[in-house]
Parts: structure tokens; C-alpha cells; sequence
């Protein structure tokens, strides 16, 4: 509105906020950033924490018709033949390479977060995304309690880390639930040397 809205009169102005909080526009915004994001991993470490979500799903499916209007529009002449001495990189294909590009899907070892993120494995392998590991976080097997109030839990808990040893995962790592969260360099170091145990 500071910028392009300057100059309107009040009802240009009004059209203006209207277009600017459809959600068309939020969705754009939000890929350009995420876009941004995925080009700073030629030159950093890069993190991207997303919860197994439609609205996550959702930005894979805009990053793939991006990629497709991409790959048409700059490999492809005016006059349809190929322009084969083009070359694009889109934010799809930095995620589908993985020399580059370490998918972790962590869950809880739950009936439901595991189901959801067995169906997030699932979507972004058609998108031709292979997840690189597995976490199960919190787990109380992990911490090796013997409560017996706990046992029933325990035993859920082991369902569901069987189910994701038996195929769902190449790799797996199991972190304990603790009682203080790991915060900052030195605690997660600790955590990854003592608390993390490797299933396959």
C-alpha cells in the first residue's frame, strides 16, 4: 500500500487491500519465500521445519507447477523446438537432489503422527522426493524408564517403532523424551552423542 498504493485515489486504493489479502496473493508470497530459502543452500545450511500438513503439501504442489511453467518457458524456443542450451534450476529440483538436499521427517512414535507422516513420505516421493531418514522423537522406550504406569504406552510405542523399522523409513534414529528440552549447540551435540540410537 506504501508503494504501490501511494498514488491511487481511495476506491483504487480499496481494490488494492482487497487484491492484496485474497489468498491467492498470500500463496505467491509465500512461495517466492520459500523459494528464497531453498536458493540460499548454495551457500548455507539451510532448515526448513514444516509440519506434515496440507498446508505443506500444498506449497510442494506450487513449487511443482512452477517447476513445469519453468522448465516449458526457458527450455522451450518461441517457435516450440527445444532450446537444449538452456539450463533452469527450480526450487523442485534443488529438493529432488539429494546430494544437496536431506529430507528428515521426525514424528512421534503415535498411531496417528506416524500414519501422517508415512502419507507425507508418500507425497513426496510422487514428487519424486526421497526422505532421507527418520526420527522418532520423545520416546519413552528411549529413555528407559521401567514405570508400569507406563507399560501399556511402552507397548503402543513399540507398535509403531516396529512399523517404521519394517519398511516406512531406510534409516531411523530414536531420540528419548527428556525433561528439559535440548536448546542451543552444546545440548543438541549431547544429545546427538549420548541419546540418539540408530534402528537401521
Amino acid at each position: 500500500m506504501a508503494t504501490r498504493g501511494k498514488t491511487l485515489d481511495e476506491q483504487g486504493q480499496a481494490l488494492l487491500l482487497e487484491d492484496l489479502q485474497s489468498p491467492c496473493t498470500e500463496e505467491v508470497a509465500v512461495f517466492h519465500a520459500f523459494s528464497r530459502v531453498v536458493n540460499e543452500a548454495r551457500s548455507a545450511f539451510v532448515v526448513l521445519d514444516t509440519a506434515p500438513t496440507g498446508h505443506s503439501l500444498l506449497l510442494m504442489d506450487a513449487t511443482g507447477a512452477y517447476h513445469r511453467q519453468m522448465t516449458q518457458q526457458y527450455e522451450t524456443k518461441a517457435d516450440g523446438s527445444s532450446a537444449s542450451g538452456l539450463h533452469i534450476v527450480t526450487p523442485l529440483m534443488r529438493l529432488q537432489d539429494a546430494s544437496i538436499t536431506h529430507v528428515v521427517i521426525v514424528t512421534l512414535p503415535e498411531t496417528t503422527p506416524v500414519t501422517q507422516a508415512a502419507a507425507l513420505q508418500d507425497d513426496l516421493r510422487r514428487a519424486h522426493i526421497e526422505p532421507w531418514a527418520w526420527v522418532i522423537n520423545k520416546s519413552i522406550a528411549a529413555s528407559g524408564t521401567s514405570d508400569p504406569l507406563l507399560r501399556a504406552r511402552l507397548e503402543g510405542e513399540r507398535t509403531q517403532t516396529q512399523r517404521i523399522a519394517d519398511g516406512l523409513a531406510k534409516r531411523t534414529f530414536v531420540l528419548p523424551w527428556l525433561a528439559q528440552p535440548p536448546v542451543g549447540v552444546e545440548a543438541l551435540g549431547t544429545l546427538v552423542a549420548v541419546g540418539a540410537k540408530g534402528l537401521s
